[in-house]
């Protein structure tokens, strides 16, 4: 219970925080310390239940278990999308390199503020993937 009270609190707020900075155009280190704490929650949970489930225990249901993995499904396919967000905004950049500083700055900004942006889909996806598992749960 605690722990999936952890993987709710921790994904509400790297998605929040996220879309919050997201939409302002703010680019901040906090976002990324919330979402690696979400993300080793979920991993946390999804241990702890696999480790239920061997040892004899029961879900109320198919769809709790279903409920309980997809987050972490979630955070793998966020992470392979966050690689091509970055891909996209770098598509046409011949020599990153050969740039003026500030070119590569604003290069920089889009490639994090894309990245943020998937990062905080999957966050919220997990938030409400978790509030579904809490639902089915009794």
């Amino acid at each position: 219970m605690i722990v999936g009270i952890a993987v709710l609190a921790s994904n509400g707020v790297a998605g929040a925080l996220g879309a919050g900075l997201w939409l302002r155009g703010q680019i901040s280190n906090w976002f990324w310390w919330a979402l690696r704490v979400a993300q080793a929650t979920v991993a946390v949970q999804v241990v702890i239940g696999l480790l239920l489930l061997a040892r004899g225990e029961t879900a109320p249901d198919g769809l709790h278990v279903a409920y309980g993995i997809a987050p972490l499904v979630i955070t793998l396919v966020s992470e392979l999308m966050r690689l091509g967000a970055a891909q996209r905004e770098l598509e046409g950049v011949e020599d990153i390199d050969g740039l003026q500083r500030t070119e590569q700055v604003a290069i920089a900004r889009r490639v994090a503020l894309a990245e943020m942006g998937v990062m905080t889909v999957g966050a919220l996806l997990i938030l409400t993937l978790a509030l579904r598992a809490y639902q089915t749960g009794g």
